[in-house]
């Protein structure tokens, strides 16, 4: 069964770390009404929801994909690149090692979730402020083992990878290709964000349908006319946090 982890909004989240926009103030019980719609959502679209509680004293730490990477043989938890949220990984941890042996990167290693995308047996790695090449060649040498290839991407003018690029299913990205080094992902067809919305590039793939930030409506119409369902969600105090849709919550099988 599709499992996802979820953190509830942290109470200090006007505190968060930002690096490519401006802070804004956010309406906190609008953002956290937006975050239990966006686990519901999750749950029509037939995932099992493990909403963890309210980490007060971690601003950032509803973003629950960065602390670690879940592969169907492996969970790899990740040693933040910022030192302010390192210590969101252990409750994590604690919920995978239910479902998976847990690998550890380490220090001087730095790795973020957010910079993994994974298609298939395919890993692509943003090399990012937040990740780096240490921490992706411990990455690379774990799932070697189980038979991916990592390719490590150049990433600037946004935060993470999928900041800029994430999968539509089967062989489609959708991506902003002038924010990531696009040509060391050779071989797949593109759905390039409509110019007018540079930071549209994050969608969630759940079985049939994309899930897409009602913010985006350009870009949406180009996802729909690649032929897939759209559910638009309405993320607009959360993304006043640098959030996407996939850095909400950690999906595996389990």
């Amino acid at each position: 069964m599709l499992t996802a982890i979820t953190r509830k909004v942290s109470s200090s989240l006007a505190k968060c770390e930002l690096s490519f926009i401006k802070r804004e103030p956010i309406d906190m019980a609008k953002a956290r009404t937006q975050h239990e719609a966006y686990e519901n959502l999750l749950r029509e679209l037939g995932a099992k929801v493990i909403s963890l509680a309210e980490e007060p004293d971690l601003a950032d730490s509803m973003f629950v994909e960065d602390p670690a990477v879940v592969l169907d043989e492996v969970a790899l938890i990740c040693p933040l690149g910022t030192w302010s949220r390192r210590a969101e990984a252990e409750t994590i941890a604690k919920v995978l090692e239910k479902y998976r042996r847990l690998e550890y990167v380490k220090l001087p290693g730095t790795l973020e979730g957010g910079d993994v995308l994974r298609v298939g047996k395919k890993i692509f790695v943003g090399s990012t402020a937040r990740s780096n090449p240490e921490g992706i060649r411990q990455l690379a040498v774990i799932v070697e083992r189980f038979g991916y290839e990592v390719t490590a991407v150049r990433v600037s003018g946004c935060l993470h990878l999928k900041s800029a690029v994430t999968s539509l299913g089967g062989n489609v990205l959708l991506g902003n290709r002038k924010w990531f080094q696009w040509e060391r992902m050779a071989g797949f067809e593109w759905v390039d964000v409509d110019p007018s919305e540079p930071h549209a590039g994050n969608a969630l793939r759940m079985g049939e349908t994309v899930v897409f930030p009602a913010s985006f409506p350009k870009t949406r119409g180009r996802i729909e006319e690649a032929g897939l369902k759209v559910v638009a969600l309405d993320i607009s105090e959360l993304q006043k946090a640098e959030a996407g849709l996939t850095c909400s919550s950690l999906l595996y099988e389990g």
